[in-house]
């Protein structure tokens, strides 16, 4: 029996337009970063998860604050940032954060992913001053 199918070339095209519309990768995020494009980072895992090493810059908002919304922004890219590839923590906030009317993306991998690549990262508490400066 074969494992593979083959593929429709149009359902192809769809999905990965869509799937490119509301993700994005470690490599291209650490490039929006560096350009100083206008988006939030959102690091849905625990608190102390979070304090061991996140992304610079980025908000801490776990799953037990989502209703607070504190660190989301409308009108710009909010990239959400899970655990690793097969946690689906991110999606589940990007369906609820969605629904609230902001837009959001899905970092591919998450924070794994992030180390993989090799790109910085930064230890410490969640700042909420900054949190709320946004």
């Amino acid at each position: 029996m074969n494992q593979i199918h083959t593929p429709d070339p149009q359902g192809a095209q769809e999905y990965f337009r869509r799937k490119t519309s509301y993700s994005t990768g470690p490599v291209e995020l650490s490039h929006a970063l560096e350009a100083g494009e206008d988006l939030a980072v959102i690091d849905v895992r625990e608190p102390e998860d979070y304090e061991k090493g996140h992304i610079p810059g980025s908000i801490n908002l776990p799953r037990s604050r989502w209703s607070s919304r504190e660190g989301l922004r409308e009108g710009v890219p909010n990239v959400l940032v899970c655990y690793s590839a097969v946690c689906h923590l991110a999606a589940t906030a990007g369906a609820e954060f969605a629904k609230a009317g902001l837009p959001v993306l899905e970092m591919d991998g998450g924070f794994e992913a992030w180390q993989e690549n090799d790109l910085p990262t930064e230890k410490g508490r969640p700042n909420r001053t900054a949190a709320l400066r946004q």
